[in-house]
Order: structure tokens, then sequence, then C-alpha cells
């Protein structure tokens, strides 16, 4: 039987989108992590990329101090964001690959053709004593790469499930590789296009003690509500947990 509390991290950077669309002060992304916390959040993501185009700085350090309960910052394996990761000091960081002309993080990172680059950053965050997570294609010898690099975590890529769910392949792609980076010792977390629709299949991989979610999430409060939005998913998460039930 899997855990019975999976944790849910929420990504609040479309929150700082909707706010850069006018350049002014809201919606606050701080105000919104403390919504989330609220509502159930076990944690708080957010990424800072090289392009600033959503989250800035200033959220990044008022994330640092007011986040209560967990906090992930996403960062490219970029000299930059390295050194403003150990400044902030956040709990974890989680290394994504980033590239200027894509609208949202479109895969995992490549740990083989960038070793050099996730491995010195993996090092630096680790020797800062900040945890770390690497964002990853479900595939075992992206698991084994980062068991090697030294990593704590792996954040599974679910973007190709959450095209097109009714894809098995794909759902057994994230089983096998959470199998796989658990037996190695590794935390598995996985993460991209998780909606109310689509997460119980992933929620029940028992393997799996946390989920990234963030986009479909301010989608729905933007209709609902921050409070509602975050409950409802946690409820789906939940729901799916105890059940146990896992689709082969």
């Amino acid at each position: 039987m899997p855990s019975k509390h999976q944790r849910l991290y929420v990504n609040i950077d479309h929150v700082a989108t909707i706010r850069q669309a006018r350049r002014g002060l809201e919606p606050s992304p701080a105000e919104a992590a403390a919504l989330c916390e609220a509502a159930g959040a076990d944690g708080i993501t957010a990424h800072l990329r090289e392009d600033r185009r959503h989250v800035q700085d200033a959220d990044v350090d008022e994330l640092a101090t007011n986040v209560r309960t967990y906090f992930n910052l996403e960062s490219a394996c970029a000299e930059e964001m390295i050194d403003i990761a150990i400044r902030v000091h956040p709990q974890q960081v989680t290394l994504v690959p980033e590239k200027r002309e894509e609208v949202t993080t479109e895969g995992g990172l490549d740990i083989a053709g960038e070793h050099k680059r996730v491995s010195q950053a993996v090092r630096q965050l680790r020797a800062a004593g900040i945890r770390v997570s690497l964002f990853i294609d479900p595939t075992a010898e992206a698991v084994e790469d980062s068991k090697a690099l030294g990593a704590d975590a792996v954040e599974l890529h679910t973007g190709e499930y959450a095209r097109d769910p009714d894809d098995i392949s794909a759902l057994q792609n994230l089983q096998s590789a959470a199998r796989r980076a658990a037996a190695l010792g590794l935390s598995v977390h996985a993460g991209h296009g998780l909606t109310l629709a689509n997460v119980a299949a992933v929620a029940a991989i028992p393997e799996i003690e946390e989920l990234n979610i963030g986009h479909s999430i301010v989608s729905r409060a933007v209709m609902i509500g921050m409070t509602d939005a975050v409950r409802e998913i946690r409820a789906a998460m939940d729901a799916a947990r105890q059940t146990g039930e896992i689709a082969v």
C-alpha cells in the first residue's frame, strides 16, 4: 500500500505570469503561496527563469523568507541561478532544463549531454546544504544517471502522460521509473501538466512521494478561488492514495 499522504507542492509561477502582464504588484506570488499553504499544500515551488518572464528575484527572496512549509526553487544549471539559490537557501532546488524559446519546460534534463554542468550544480548545491532534485524524463537511464550524480531526488516529467492519459505506455514508463528510482534510494517526485482530470493515476503510484502542480491550480483558481482549487486536487490525490489502485 502507498503512503496515505502524498505531498502536494503548488507551483505559483503563473500567479506571477498574471502579474507580469501589467508589470504591477498583484496578484502577489507570496500571498498566493500563503493561501496554498492554508488550503493544505505541503510546499511551494517557484521557477526563477533566466529571462525572468514570470517569477522575479524579489519574489524568490520573499518566498524564501515567508513560506512556512517547504520551499522548492526550480533553477537552470546556470552559474547565476545557482549563486542565487545558494544565497536564498531554499530547502530544495530542482534543476530543470531551460530554453528561452519554449513556452514552458518541454522535457527532462539532458544529463548525458550536459553532464559537466549538471554535475557541478549538484555538487555546489549539496555543499551548501541544499537538497537537490533533478527534473528528468521517466527512463531508467535518466534515473541511474541522477543517482550517479549524487542527487537526493528525481522529479519525473509527466508531460507525455498528461498529453494523452489513455496512453498506457506513458503511465507504465512513469511506474517503472518510479520503482527504479525508489530502489536506488532516491526520493521520487513527479509533475508537469497534471490536472484534476488526470492526476489520480499518477497519485496512485506508490513510490511517488510528491507531486508538483501549478498551471492547473492557478487556472482553476481564476474560476473558483485558490482555496478550493488546492483543496479539490488535494482530495483527488488523497482518494487515489487511499485506494492504492494502479492502472496497468
